[in-house]
């Protein structure tokens, strides 16, 4: 009965497919995959060969191709708009926004299996996905998200480590503190020391970045009840899948919560290669750093107020704008709010992108949640207003080439509507969401042999000097 079942859903499943083959068309090996073949490892070792070679014939064919200019703009301007960087989970774009292996998020939420039924998409299928480039089955699912739960057991140096620090450190201190405590268990380090050929450096990159996914929740609630729950911690319940057990292990079991829980890892997972913490992770790791080093370094970028550190900056924004006007707040009256922000020399915390140039479809998927599930709350309320105002008074300000909200301008109210309102620790969850993406293209970045990440950087005089001569 059970084969029947998958049956009739992988059926399902392929018929969704079909009815956006004129979106998907040109994603070449995008596949639903058979509820056979269960084992993700595998999977990965199969398509390893195969990519290796696309890359030396890229090399071979292309090698000398130009992408682009490089202007005195962007080597002073943050390298913004400089291709320069192989990251194969995904690519965002101005316009569409992320694609997750050619998936945009609404294909992601129909094609992605659930753990209940129109439900939004498992963190796990979207590891899979990441990784293999093809669609999950339920049962692959499921799989997956045993084989994280059999690797999630921290050791208790890890705890000791983090009690060292005062209770009053910045949760994300006492989190990256965690990770790289869990370093000491680093199968590529091992394996390394003892002469692995760089063949085979993917494999143990493997092991470290499974076990470092599977390990963050736990390290992360652990800070949390640590920090804001008087160190009462609750154990895992490993009837429960990746995000529902993180959920849980926070305190929160609402259905609607261990939902929520479920999308914000989805959509927060990866956001291709050039934000701060995605490129710090790879950079280090072209080091042959392991991964929980590697991650480490990317958590400290996340924890940046330029980063992972806005979504906490939005809420209280949004809660300061409550305490001065009051939750009935005019249009008109909002108005006045932002523009008094402006001109105090701040931002609006939560609108505008680097690379984006239209709303960010990580907010939009936020939106709908929040319109099924929470309709009436206050501050989702004027989060709609805020999307109404703002984008045209920054547009009349003249100086944001994207006015319009990101993924940060909406997940703090999502969280603090189900009692998750401490915004100090919003930026760990950005951290538990993006070891998926992080370390799946670890994983890739040792299997395809991608080497030390080293540009050439320069002076002001040498850009003076070179201007002059080329003017």
């Amino acid at each position: 009965m059970g084969f029947l079942r998958g049956i009739t859903a992988l059926s399902k499943l392929r018929s969704r497919l079909a009815q956006q083959t004129s979106q998907l068309g040109s994603v070449r090996w995008l596949q639903i995959q058979s509820a056979s073949d269960l084992d993700l490892r595998s999977q990965l070792k199969d398509q390893i060969p195969e990519q290796q070679e696309r890359l030396k014939k890229i090399k071979s064919e292309y090698g000398k191709v130009q992408l682009g200019n490089i202007t005195v703009d962007m080597v002073i301007g943050g390298m913004r708009g400089m291709t320069g960087l192989l990251w194969e989970t995904s690519l965002l774009d101005p316009d569409e926004g992320i694609r997750f292996r050619g998936l945009s998020i609404p294909e992601c939420q129909k094609l992605l299996p659930a753990a209940i039924p129109g439900g939004e998409p498992l963190p796990e299928g979207l590891l899979w996905l990441l990784l293999t480039g093809k669609v999950p089955s339920k049962e692959q699912v499921d799989a997956l998200s045993k084989e994280l739960q059999s690797r999630s057991a921290v050791p208790d140096h890890v705890y000791k480590a983090i009690d060292a620090l005062p209770v009053t450190a910045h949760p994300m201190t006492q989190f990256a503190s965690g990770v790289m405590a869990l370093q000491v268990e680093s199968e590529f380090q091992k394996a390394y020391d003892q002469g692995i050929p760089k063949s085979k450096f993917w494999e143990p990159t493997y092991e470290d970045s499974l076990n470092l996914i599977a390990r963050v929740p736990v390290v992360a609630a652990y800070v949390y009840r640590r920090v804001f729950k008087d160190g009462k911690v609750i154990s895992a319940d490993n009837s429960l899948d990746y995000g529902a057990n993180f959920s849980h292990m926070l305190g929160f079991n609402d259905p609607k919560m261990l939902e929520l829980m479920r999308l914000y890892v989805t959509i927060h997972s990866d956001h291709e290669g050039g934000n701060v913490s995605a490129h710090t992770g790879h950079l280090v790791a072209s080091a042959l750093s392991d991964p929980y080093l590697s991650f480490a370094a990317a958590l400290n970028g996340l924890a940046g107020p330029l980063h992972g550190l806005a979504n906490q900056e939005v809420l209280l924004w949004i809660k300061s704008v409550v305490k001065e006007c009051g939750e009935n707040i005019t249009t008109d009256q909002l108005k006045d709010y932002v523009w008094k922000t402006l001109n105090s020399g701040k931002v609006v915390p939560g609108f505008g992108h680097g690379v984006l140039r239209k709303t960010d479809p990580r907010y939009t998927c936020q939106r709908e949640f929040a319109l099924k599930h929470l309709p009436d709350d206050p501050l989702f309320q004027l989060v709609s207003k805020l999307y109404e105002v703002v984008p045209p008074v920054l547009t009349d300000l003249g100086k944001v080439k994207n006015p319009w909200p990101n993924v940060d301008a909406h997940s703090g109210v999502l969280l603090n509507h189900f009692g998750l309102s401490e915004a100090r620790y919003y930026t760990v969850l950005f951290g538990v969401s993006r070891s998926i993406g992080i370390c799946s293209q670890l994983i890739w970045d040792r299997a395809l042999g991608l080497p030390l990440e080293r540009p050439k950087s320069v002076t002001m005089d040498w850009l003076e000097n070179h201007c002059k001569k080329s003017a």
